[in-house]
């Protein structure tokens, strides 16, 4: 239910950027009575959707060619990601939560339990985000030859 939220607030967010660039410009050429209308291509809306931006431009600069080997590097990292995140936790969180649930529940136990499981849950917040947001990313950027990677900068 988390990703299909997340996909959705996504598409809403792209959505809004998409119309707030169009109509203006759609109205202005309404305003001033000219014959000719830029509508976006549905292409240009497409390549749009699948860029890692929120903000819709018409052209964006693009890559001569993909580094294939980019790619895989990238891929390879999620996969890393996820797997280190995945010994992490069964290491680190799973033995304090089965310890806990053998014992009678008292707050100190909770307590400790908690804290001892801080430091994994960061950790494995840190892999996420540079997984998705660096890693994966990324790799989809160089996929489609977008070139345009310090454009918050």
């Amino acid at each position: 239910a988390a990703l299909v939220l997340a996909f959705q607030v996504r598409l809403v967010m792209k959505a809004h950027s998409f119309i707030r660039e169009n109509v203006p410009r759609v109205l202005s050429s309404v305003k001033d009575k000219s014959g000719t209308v830029h509508i976006p291509r549905i292409s240009q809306y497409l390549y749009f959707l699948f860029a890692p931006t929120l903000i819709y431009r018409d052209n964006y600069p693009r890559n001569p060619t993909i580094r294939w080997g980019y790619v895989a590097t990238k891929f390879a990292q999620v996969l890393g990601s996820l797997f280190y995140a995945y010994y992490i936790f069964v290491r680190l969180c799973i033995p304090q939560f089965r310890n806990s649930s053998q014992e009678t529940f008292n707050l100190r136990g909770l307590v400790l339990c908690i804290f001892n499981s801080i430091l994994p849950g960061v950790l494995i917040l840190f892999l996420v985000f540079f997984a998705f947001l660096h890693c994966w990313l990324n790799a989809f950027a160089e996929m489609l030859r977008f070139a345009d990677r310090m454009f918050y900068k």
